[in-house]
């Protein structure tokens, strides 16, 4: 079994095979416009420039419906690329891609020289989930359908947005690869900038020593300062999840396969759930298309 940290990718995008355009490699959707009327609502503007700031996009400024998507990682490297191979794929056209900075992105040198404590972690992280929510807000306050995609790493932060500003911060979501409850022993052990991984998807086994580099140990500690959150219980007050549709694989070595109670929980709150025997990757590969088309109504081009 390869050892994959917590640091569930080091790459933030999508490699599309021409034939397919749908293959994935590690990392991360978009909405379709149910409105015959092609005018834009007249609130929308070409976006503001405290926004531009903070994300990337491709697209119409003034589409009417808006693909976040937030990456694997977590990295210090802004995940432009995930708005690239998603652009020219996703049917209906005219939807606007974007992806938010991360604090450890718009500011590297947080996480690249000294060790951080967990506490530093979660204040960067709370950096990270103001930004994605300003950028949600924006576009929601200007009549806009906002539609989030979370991966990996991207999971956990759609996850804590969900549980600090709302289920209704955004219209819909998709989640693939993500944990509702981590098993404590992989996030302790990445707290103290140590890697884990999950032996079958199940087993969870963490390294003695702490990673080598001082950066590797930093992103640790931002995985682990989302990952040690119990989303079942912060999740609790919502009476209904259905705009979520969660994909998770059985042999998940990243983050380890949903936990009984954690598909029951979704259930309980009437998610859509695509359950696949794959690993972190292959899961990925084989349920993008049908997570887009379950979510949001979107079919990817072949």
């Amino acid at each position: 079994m390869k050892r994959v940290s917590l640091k569930m990718t080091n790459s933030n995008g999508f490699h599309f095979i021409p034939n397919l355009m749908l293959v994935v490699f590690l990392s991360v959707i978009i909405g379709s416009c149910s409105n015959d009327d092609d005018q834009s609502p007249s609130l929308i503007t070409d976006i503001s420039q405290d926004i531009k700031n903070i994300i990337y996009f491709k697209g119409d400024e003034k589409a009417t419906t808006v693909l976040i998507t937030v990456p694997g990682g977590p990295s210090t490297e802004f995940a432009t690329d995930v708005v690239d191979d998603f652009a020219p794929v996703i049917n209906p056209k005219g939807i606007l891609n974007v992806t938010v900075h991360q604090a450890q992105t718009l500011n590297p040198d947080i996480v690249a020289t000294n060790d951080i404590t967990l506490d530093q972690a979660n204040a960067f992280n709370t950096e990270s989930i103001e930004m994605l929510s300003k950028v949600v807000r924006y576009f929601k306050d200007q009549g806009r359908t906002v539609y989030v995609a979370g991966f990996s790493f991207g999971a956990f932060v759609t996850q804590d947005l969900i549980a600090k500003k709302g289920i209704a911060s955004a219209d819909k979501y998709l989640i693939i690869s993500g944990r509702l409850d981590m098993n404590d022993v992989i996030w302790q052990g990445a707290a103290e900038g140590r890697n884990g991984f999950f032996d079958n998807g199940l087993t969870p086994i963490v390294e003695e020593d702490p990673d080598p580099s001082v950066l590797e140990r930093n992103l640790n500690r931002i995985s682990a300062g989302f990952s040690l959150n119990r989303y079942t219980q912060l999740f609790n007050a919502f009476s209904d999840l259905s705009n979520i549709t969660y994909i998770y694989g059985a042999m998940d070595q990243a983050v380890g396969s949903l936990s009984q109670n954690e598909v029951q929980f979704l259930t309980s709150k009437n998610s859509n759930i695509i359950a696949g025997p794959g690993d972190h990757g292959t899961t990925l590969q084989n349920f993008l298309v049908q997570g887009f088309k379950e979510a949001f109504g979107i079919d990817l081009e072949e």
